[in-house]
């Protein structure tokens, strides 16, 4: 009788440790909301949190991979999403028409799901409608958000096409949006003598959304899952983007809410 391996075989070129891409993930989410919530003006937080988007989008590359169902694994997204709105709301001071990130990883997990169906060719009108739908509303991330969860699917088999598409992509993401001067302290290159086009370069690289070039690595840790080793429960997963925004509305509105109870 063949025993199996406790190391899965991976099926993507990528980081398939689901469990330590979602801590990375959830460490740095964490860092960007309290830097929006409590520290506006340290960029430097914001930065560093640029890092957890890809990080999901990885992840739910990486699901849509190993799942058995993907339309329920769409389904569990879509409540939590609607689940976590409220706390979106109140955590972030964010209007109602604007939605969080998990509309905008749903978006891309269906548009995932139309190229691996291709019912009715599905594998074309499917994504340009999910970048579409993502131009409706604001959420975060907006439709740039949508078409990387789906560009990183596509391009998922090989370590080189990753960083290719990472580096392409990070490039162009979000340029004409908050420009950095300075990072930690240090100023950022805006030219360079020797090199006088070398400005369009630098441009793009001063851009905050550039920085999430920085979940690259993490993304191509030769890591796999294991069989052998205790694994993050499921729930913990959809439950902490939810209550770490909660907390963080408890904490902002903390003045009116023991001015409410005190009347």
């Amino acid at each position: 009788m063949t025993e199996l391996s406790p190391v899965l075989p991976p099926r993507t070129g990528g980081n398939e440790n689901k469990d330590f891409v979602k801590i990375a993930a959830f460490i740095f989410m964490i860092i960007d909301h309290i830097g929006a919530a409590f520290f506006p003006n340290v960029y430097e937080l914001r930065l560093l949190g640029r890092i957890a988007f890809p990080l999901f989008a990885w992840g739910m590359v990486t699901g849509a991979v190993y799942t058995r169902n993907i339309w329920k694994y769409a389904l569990r997204v879509l409540i939590v999403g609607v689940i976590s709105q409220p706390c979106f709301v109140y955590g972030m001071n964010h209007s109602w028409n604007e939605l969080n990130v998990f509309a905008t990883l749903l978006l891309g997990l269906l548009g995932i799901a139309a190229i691996r169906e291709n019912r009715f060719g599905s594998r074309y009108w499917g994504p340009v409608l999910a970048v579409l739908a993502a131009c409706t509303v604001k959420m975060d991330y907006g439709f740039q958000g949508v078409l990387f969860v789906m560009l990183l699917y596509g391009a998922r088999q090989t370590r080189a096409s990753i960083a290719s598409l990472m580096i392409a992509y990070c490039l162009y993401w979000g340029f004409g949006t908050l420009s950095l001067k300075t990072v930690f302290g240090l100023p950022v290159i805006q030219q360079v003598s020797f090199l006088p086009e070398g400005r369009k370069l630098f441009a793009h690289i001063a851009q905050i959304e550039f920085w999430a070039i920085l979940a690259l690595p993490i993304i191509l840790l030769p890591m796999r899952s294991r069989r052998d080793r205790p694994h993050l429960p499921t729930w913990v997963g959809y439950t902490f983007y939810p209550v770490h925004l909660a907390i963080i509305g408890i904490i902002r509105h903390w003045h009116e809410i023991t001015a409410f109870f005190s009347r």
